[in-house]
Order: C-alpha cells, then structure tokens, then sequence
C-alpha cells in the first residue's frame, strides 16, 4: 500500500458511507414507488450491486475497499504468519472509518429523503434463522474474497463480490447484512434497510463467527499459502486489498 494511512482510512470512511448510502436511499425510494416488498427487494439489491462494485474497482486501489470490520480483521489475521497483511495500526484506523462512515451513509440517505436525520430503526430481526442467515452471508464472502486472492483472480473482486451479495439477498434469510459497520449504520434509520437496536448484538455476532467459518473454509479449501518471499510487497488484490461489502 502506497497511500498513507489517513488517506487509506478516509477511502474507506468514504466508501463504507457510500455505500450504506446506496443500500438505505434505494430502500426508501423503493418503498415510496411500490407496495410490493418483492419489488422493493429487487429494487434495493440491484441498487447495492451496482452501487458496491462501482466503489469496489474506484477506491481498492487507495484502501483496498474493504468497507467491512470482517473482511479487515480476517486480512489481518491471515497477513500476520506472511507479513504482508494490514498492521494492528491499520485496523485500528480501518474499523472506526467504516463505523462512522456507515452511521454517516444512514444520515445522508434519511436527509435526501426528507426523513429525521436519526431515527432509530424499529424493524425487529431477532430470531435464530436470521442469524444462521448472517453466518452464511459472512462466510460465503470470506471465502470468496481470499478465495479469488488465493487462485489469482482477484481483479475479478469488483464484479464476483458484488454479484455475491446481490444474489444472497435473495437466498439468505436476512437479506445477507455480512458487515458489522454497514448493521450499525442501518441502526440508525427507520426504513426499509433499517435494523432495531437491540438486534444488532446477536447479528454482529452471528457475522463474526461467519468470518471466522469463512477462514477456516478458505483454508480446507485452499491450503496454507506459500510463505511470501523476502522483500515482496503485496499487491492490489490481495486480501487485505480485496474488496467487500454487504450491506
């Protein structure tokens, strides 16, 4: 990573911000032109696609465009044996940007609207097949985030990642959140996209141990990577460049 470490973490604040932009102002607008949740759905995930891979290709070469806690903290702890992962200094810019910044992207999107710019959400998702829901959600993405890094592939990010969570909206029970920041964020809006308070715990929980799975498949499936030669420099791509995101 060439770009200083403030610059990195503005990217990401940025990006994250964004990106709950795009998942809670489509979710209103969806909300505003039909009364069927099947359209508004559509209407909200094609949004997040669109909207997550143009932010994946424009700011993965300044942070890596994690704009996830799950994907940055599973970069960490797969760099450390090779070196070439984020520091513990980095993490500690990385996760706060993307809190803030999804906090940030909920604000926006609720004054675009017109809407109080913090409402607290009142939508209840506490219940045990929303959370094995989460764990899929957050597992598939690990695995596909080191996975491409893994098999080379990781240019294919912007597209593969996003096309990933557009689809487990649909297949996941709880439209696949997969990203600590981006529940938070979605705390503090009373729409569509919006989660309760006090659902957030057990649905971070959930994501967590979803990366942790997430990992250990990359490993089964994968192997150890090869220890990485003295002197080399990561490169973009690499999973602690690798992209991700879910709303």
């Amino acid at each position: 990573m060439t770009a200083p470490l403030p610059r990195r973490a503005l990217a990401e604040a940025v990006g994250t911000a964004a990106l709950v932009a795009v998942v809670v102002g489509s979710g209103i607008q969806a909300t505003e032109l039909s009364h069927d949740i099947g359209v508004r759905l559509l209407a909200n995930s094609l949004a997040t696609v669109f909207g997550l891979g143009v932010l994946i290709a424009l700011l993965g070469p300044v942070s890596g465009a994690h704009f996830n806690p799950v994907v940055t903290l599973a970069a960490w702890l797969t760099g450390r044996r090779r070196g070439d992962g984020p520091t513990a200094r980095d993490v500690a810019a990385y996760l706060p940007a993307q809190t803030a910044g999804a906090v940030a992207g909920a604000v926006l999107a609720d004054a675009m609207f017109g809407r109080p710019l913090v409402h607290w959400s009142t939508h209840d998702r506490s219940a045990g097949h929303l959370w094995l829901g989460e764990m899929v959600a957050t597992a598939g993405l690990v695995l596909l985030v080191f996975g491409l890094t893994r098999t080379g592939r990781a240019h294919l990010g912007p597209v593969a990642v996003a096309s990933y969570l557009g689809a487990a909206y649909w297949f996941t029970s709880s439209t696949s959140f997969a990203n600590p920041a981006v529940t938070i964020g979605r705390a503090f809006t009373d729409t569509f996209a919006g989660i309760a308070p006090a659902s957030l715990g057990p649905f971070v929980a959930a994501q967590l141990v979803g990366g942790a799975l997430g990992l250990g498949l990359v490993l089964a499936v994968f192997g150890r990577p090869a220890p990485a030669p003295d002197g080399a420099a990561p490169l973009p791509g690499e999973p602690e460049l690798a992209a991700p995101a879910l709303p």
